[in-house]
């Protein structure tokens, strides 16, 4: 018999937590999450879970590796606190980049932390929008990739008028292509290539863009420099306005300034990772939430109700 639902976060992400626990009604339970003056980290569930269907709300985004330690110190508390089962629920899934070797002796990241967060117990992962779909195959325990696109296709309705959907490189095509179909518009693709070693990439627009609003579609935003790149190529071919939407603000080193200083006139993103001052500091950041998305599911588990009620 599944327990009672309770809702726990760390550090992480915890707006996003109490916005989850809004949609559903429950307060959080306490955690106390302390770090020694070395930096080790020190976790105590503050109630009682023995039995209960627990869901640990933790995106693994910077601090990278503090967060992934902080996760799975939760989780060990949890199992030897006897929680009935353990679910943890990772909007933004660290090292996913790193998902295959590219080099040799070359560590497979991505495999790594999936074996780091079965070794501490879960029963199940819910994520959101995974960089590489196959890395569900690095768990033998159940995971739920949700999609981001319903919640980022509600908005998008509203502001793309004679849109072009366009995919960032050949990778993106699929996820662009699916936007594109949901909005009934048109398809372009950024092919990106180096005609010679060491020299700057070639930038080619393939499909029509011209007097249209083009909207870059990827998973994640990092230091933004390939989304500048591609608002410049899309700019010289004659798009009336340039968007992008992505579902991980990942926004590091330079990303506010060059996104402040590109052609974009919006950058739409979510809050599987929390912007903090970022958004104060670029006027183009719209960020939609994940929290209804994520609630749905965390219900849907809790009741065993179908999960793939939320994919479209």
């Amino acid at each position: 018999m599944i327990g009672t639902l309770k809702i726990l976060t760390g550090t992480a992400n915890p707006v996003l937590a109490t916005d989850i626990c809004n949609h559903l009604g429950c307060i959080l339970t306490r955690v106390l999450c302390e770090t020694f003056s070395d930096g080790e980290i020190r976790i105590e569930i503050g109630d009682n879970v023995r039995g209960d269907d627990v869901f640990v709300i933790q995106p693994t985004c910077t601090p990278v590796n503090f967060n992934i330690m902080q996760l799975c110190l939760m989780l060990d508390a949890l199992k030897r606190a006897s929680a009935g089962r353990v679910t943890a629920v990772v909007p933004y899934y660290g090292y996913s980049r790193q998902d295959r070797k590219v080099t040799p002796r070359a560590p497979i990241s991505a495999k790594m932390v999936a074996d780091f967060l079965e070794a501490v117990g879960i029963n199940r992962l819910v994520t959101v929008d995974l960089h590489a779909g196959q890395i569900q195959g690095y768990f033998d325990k159940p995971v739920d990739n949700l999609f981001a696109q319903p919640v980022l296709l509600e908005y998008m309705k509203k502001q793309a008028t004679d849109a072009v959907i366009v995919s960032p490189d050949a990778g993106g095509v699929e996820r662009a292509r699916s936007y594109a179909k949901r909005l009934g518009v048109g398809l372009a693709i950024i092919d990106k290539r180096r005609d010679k070693p060491n020299q700057a990439s070639a930038m080619h627009v393939i499909g029509e863009v011209e007097g249209k609003t083009a909207i870059v579609i990827d998973d994640m935003i990092d230091t933004a420099g390939t989304l500048v790149a591609a608002g410049e190529v899309l700019l010289k071919n004659g798009a009336r306005d340039i968007m992008a939407c992505a579902t991980h603000a990942v926004l590091s080193g330079p990303a506010i300034e060059r996104i402040n200083a590109s052609e974009f006139s919006q950058v739409i993103v979510t809050d599987t990772i929390p912007i903090g001052d970022k958004s104060k500091r670029c006027s183009k950041l719209k960020v939609i939430s994940v929290a209804g998305l994520l609630a749905k599911s965390i219900h849907n588990i809790h009741t065993e109700s179908s999960v793939s009620v939320l994919f479209i």
